[in-house]
């Protein structure tokens, strides 16, 4: 549920927007207030308040924020509270789903090995099993060894950049 009102002060109009979100079984209450400063708005004010099933207190809180820096604000958080909360998971947030290896830096022994069995017809599944990688980041680093990942078993073809002159000069 969302709601917008304003409120005219003298010459200053006061913006409120308001939300009632359910998540789960927890319930979060957003009001966004805009403060006028002048003839514009100088700063809003962003009240979270959270709620659990019984109506246990979660969460409330209050910030204030130039109306230019809320864009950026709201990025930032929810990117820190996405990084916090899966930190917080048993294993680090590593689900099932997702490979051990997946964002690794690969070594020059694994990129041998990725061309040595691209080239001699493994799948896709069976190397990313292999590495503990995704299907897509195999795919993304066949190129980078220059093996084509749109042909298994095969490489990727000389650039003619790369390709020597002909008559052999």
């Amino acid at each position: 549920m969302s709601a917008g009102v304003a409120t005219v002060l003298g010459m200053n109009i006061i913006e409120e927007h308001r939300s009632k979100v359910r998540a789960g079984e927890n319930t979060f209450s957003i009001e966004v207030t805009s403060v006028p400063g002048g003839d514009r708005c100088d700063r809003l004010v962003i009240s979270v308040a959270a709620s659990g099933p019984d109506g246990e207190h979660l969460a409330e809180g209050q910030l204030e924020v130039s109306p230019g820096a809320a864009p950026a604000l709201g990025g930032v958080l929810s990117e820190t509270l996405r990084q916090h909360s899966a930190m917080s998971e048993p294993g680090g947030g590593r689900t099932r789903d997702r490979p051990a290896g997946r964002g690794r830096p690969w070594t020059a022994e694994q990129d041998a090995e990725l061309e040595r069995r691209w080239i001699a017809g493994e799948g896709v599944a069976e190397i990313a099993a292999r590495f503990e990688r995704t299907p897509g980041g195999i795919r993304a680093r066949l190129p980078r060894v220059g093996c084509d990942p749109q042909r298994p078993g095969e490489y990727l073809p000389e650039p003619p950049s790369r390709r020597a002159p002909p008559g052999g000069a």
